[in-house]
């Protein structure tokens, strides 16, 4: 079967007054449609460029992306991204937000959508708040719903959870399963957290220290919902700390 996202050997290097740096060297690997990809390695790796270049926002210096075997020369409207910090417009309020840059729709089907897609991230009274008005759980799970407003097929996430605490963290990670099992999306998502890749992803993606290499596929062939003290899910943490250099059984030794 095709595959949804087909990378050849990219590579990208950024040009400084220090000089070249090279951040990614020859990554290869296919995503399949309804996939859910995590992107994990060490601070600075390379993680965020290469899910730009995967999403157009950046050009490979070497190598190809292809969707649906299309090249990807720039940002398509069928991809998109949501960045860590929720970027929702402080002067409209919820369903302005979400109705923003939505054309060629009727007004009667875009109150449905709206009503949808509110309902979908559980945002059901809040229509009329502004953002400064949600919290940063409830903005993130607007911009959830904005992205998802638009029919994407596929979600390129940076992080889009880091900046929350750890309780709101995990609800979102739970909401985040629940949206999927009900609407189909291709998803790659950029993580620090090791959980967090384990309880989402099908596959986790683990990169080099840069230049970012693939080091390693770990599969996660556990059925959803995923329990985070499971014997299975706590075999696959400790292989892919070992992968990232940490050592569980040295932590809080003298």
């Amino acid at each position: 079967m095709r595959p949804k996202i087909d990378v050849r050997g990219i590579s990208k290097t950024f040009h400084t007054r220090r000089g070249p740096i090279r951040v990614l060297d020859d990554i290869s690997l296919s995503v399949g449609d309804g996939e859910f990809i995590a992107i994990i390695g060490p601070s600075g790796c390379g993680k965020s460029t290469l899910l730009g270049v995967l999403a157009g926002f950046e050009p490979p210096d070497a190598g190809e992306v292809r969707v649906d075997d299309v090249p990807v020369r720039e940002p398509r409207r069928t991809g998109i991204y949501i960045f860590q910090q929720p970027s929702l417009f402080p002067w409209l309020d919820l369903e302005g937000n979400l109705v923003f840059g939505l054309h060629g729709i009727r007004a009667e089907a875009r109150r449905a959508l709206v009503a949808h897609y509110i309902s979908l991230v559980g945002l059901e009274g809040f229509e009329h708040a502004f953002p400064h008005q949600l919290s940063g759980g409830m903005q993130q799970r607007a911009e959830l719903a904005r992205a998802l407003m638009v029919r994407p097929e596929i979600l390129y996430m940076d992080e889009p959870f880091g900046s929350l605490d750890a309780l709101t963290r995990l609800r979102m990670r739970t909401e985040l399963l629940r949206i999927l099992s009900r609407e189909r999306h291709t998803v790659l998502l950029v993580t620090h957290d090791v959980e967090e890749a384990l309880q989402l992803a099908d596959r986790v993606l683990v990169l080099s220290p840069r230049p970012a290499r693939i080091q390693t596929v770990i599969d996660v062939a556990l059925a959803r919902p995923r329990s985070l003290s499971s014997p299975d899910l706590l075999a696959l943490k400790a292989s892919l700390l070992k992968e990232l250099g940490v050592d569980e059984s040295s932590e809080g030794a003298p």
